[in-house]
């Protein structure tokens, strides 16, 4: 059957809304509490060869647009992510773990917010549980970097221990720069949180974590390499089976239809501007070249796609969303 937009408008709003949505699909307010608007679990597997890839979704909190690109006007900002249609005031900042099955191993990277963040984030393990994993029986806990959104699931504020059974492993260079005790003294009031917070998740437990070495295979199937700039010891990495390839890129972008887009941008977040628009380009050039697949820790659910070039920049082209894998 055929409607014509003269024949929708006719109608009216009910007749639309009705035709635009699917059958059971919820019309209430989006500021609404109840159950009823709540997403199903957050959670997306995919394959790269034999290995099992698992996007967790932690959930998402807004981003104010003011301030946070450090060289480049706002109105420039606004007029990016009015083209990109996202919000001109702010947009959410989304939060996406990964779960890996490889030799017989549950290896997760990163961990989210945990009880630290928003109201709307701190759903890793919920999806975790929801996706089959119980968080008692993973393996290893990869970590990229040591932001709260990254590190803070690891450890509840009174201090428990989120995935007890698991080997924690960390950049060197990372842990090196958070955890130096004159470097902490010397650093600027606004960066002396993220010290203590690396302290509050790492500090009951030191000898047990485990620190690996950019280049080299640190899982099955995953090995780390240096995406510094970010933070100093920022790390992405690439995943291997069977002749297929994933990068998974972390936090080389924020929003990717910005950030990529616009790799000379410089978030509020980058520790090391310059180099973490240099690494940025360079990673980005690789990918759109080798058509290489990559993850993203901060783009839209579930967090995945490819870069191709377009103009100055790049476009990112998300990989559709399969039923099975």
């Amino acid at each position: 059957m055929s409607v014509s937009r003269r024949t929708l408008l006719a109608a009216g709003p009910a007749a639309a809304a009705g035709l635009a949505m699917p059958a059971g699909a919820q019309t209430s307010s989006p500021t609404s509490a109840s159950s009823e608007d709540r997403q199903a679990p957050g959670f997306y597997r995919y394959k790269i060869g034999d290995i099992e890839i698992t996007a967790v979704h932690d959930g998402s909190a807004p981003r104010p647009l003011e301030n946070f690109v450090r060289n480049a006007d706002i109105a420039e900002v606004r007029k990016a992510a009015e083209e990109a249609f996202l919000p001109t005031d702010a947009y959410q900042n989304t939060f996406t773990p990964m779960v890996l099955r490889s030799g017989g191993k549950t290896i997760l990277i990163d961990t989210g917010l945990g009880d630290t963040g928003a109201p709307t984030t701190g759903l890793a393990v919920t999806n975790l549980r929801a996706a089959g994993f119980d968080p008692a029986r993973v393996d290893i806990v990869i970590i990229s970097h040591f932001h709260g959104d990254h590190i803070n699931g690891l450890r509840l504020k009174d201090g428990t221990t989120v995935y007890p059974n698991a080997e924690i492993m960390v950049p060197a260079p990372e842990w090196a720069f958070w955890m130096d005790d004159a470097r902490m003294a010397q650093s600027p009031e606004g960066l002396k949180g993220s010290f203590q917070n690396a302290r509050r998740v790492f500090g009951p437990n030191p000898k047990d974590v485990k620190q690996f070495e950019w280049g080299k295979e640190i899982a099955p199937g995953i090995t780390a390499i240096d995406a510094s700039g970010h933070t100093p010891g920022h790390t992405a990495f690439v995943i291997q089976s069977a002749g297929k390839s994933l990068t998974h890129v972390v936090d080389l972008t924020n929003h990717p239809r910005l950030f990529v887009r616009h790799p000379d941008w410089s978030a509020i977040f980058d520790m090391d501007a310059d180099k973490a628009r240099a690494t940025r380009r360079r990673m980005l050039d690789m990918a759109a070249a080798e058509r290489t697949q990559l993850a993203f820790y901060h783009a839209p659910f579930p967090a995945t796609g490819h870069v191709r070039k377009e103009g100055n920049g790049f476009e990112y082209v998300p990989v559709q969303w399969m039923s099975a894998m």
